[in-house]
């Protein structure tokens, strides 16, 4: 099989990147959101859209706080409740239903059940850390970003 080089879309566009990468910068060093709760997002949002590339790198960052076995179990988090506390199952859900927005159409029941588990303003900063993973993915899977892991 042979490789199919594509762009390295941060270096054709470094002025779209720079401000996608602000959006990162907001939520990782102006919200009130963990960061263990942040990667989590990233790495199921990025589970959802299979992005190759997101996918090694959130996972890489949150075994450096979450056990090996949590980690291994995010895609099927709504089967194992108790490892996840509340708020985390809750941005979990939110972040399912607005990934997959356009089968989902962010229901009134899921939206309300994400209000009921974070403030007005980290449901935003939230919602807004799921659209910037979105993002990402839809950079990094379309462009085959390079992914860390070995044979």
């Amino acid at each position: 099989m042979s490789e199919n080089k594509r762009l390295v879309w941060n270096e054709v566009a470094p002025h779209g990147a720079k401000a996608l990468f602000s959006i990162h910068h907001y939520i990782t060093t102006d919200t009130d959101l963990p960061h263990e709760l942040i990667h989590l997002v990233f790495l199921r949002v990025s589970q959802i859209n299979g992005c190759a590339h997101c996918i090694d790198l959130h996972t890489r960052d949150l075994l450096a706080t979450m056990s090996f076995e949590k980690v291994a179990l995010v895609p099927v988090w709504a089967e194992v409740p108790h490892l996840f506390p509340d708020k985390y199952r809750a941005a979990l859900a939110w972040a399912e239903e607005v990934t997959l927005v356009s089968e989902t159409h962010a229901s009134d029941e899921a939206y309300a059940a994400a209000s009921a588990a974070f403030a007005p303003k980290d449901l935003v900063d939230l919602t807004i850390t799921i659209a910037a993973m979105n993002a990402f993915n839809r950079l990094g899977a379309p462009f085959r970003l390079p992914v860390k892991a070995k044979a």
